[in-house]
């Protein structure tokens, strides 16, 4: 896959709970994404993590723009000035 920005699987393991936690919180810290969602199954005596980070092309925004998306109690609410 050429496009980075597509590249939001991952793959982490380590022999404790403990050094696997390190292992994600040093990604994170490296990359400044956040994690979707990891999935934590334990194989051949090892902790084992797959992981989806936030992809680049979604964005926050706090509605305060002529062409930005808000919520108005509690729906989503879009212009089109």
């Amino acid at each position: 896959m050429q496009d980075e920005n597509k590249r939001n699987l991952m793959y982490f393991e380590a022999s404790s709970m403990r050094a696997l936690h390190r292992s994600l919180e040093v990604w994170q810290n490296e990359h400044a994404k956040r994690l979707l969602s990891v999935s934590i199954q334990k194989d051949s005596g090892k902790y084992c993590c797959i992981a989806l980070s936030n992809p680049n092309e979604v964005i926050i925004c706090d509605g305060s723009g002529a062409s930005q998306a808000g919520v108005s109690q509690g729906a989503l609410e879009i212009k089109n000035i």
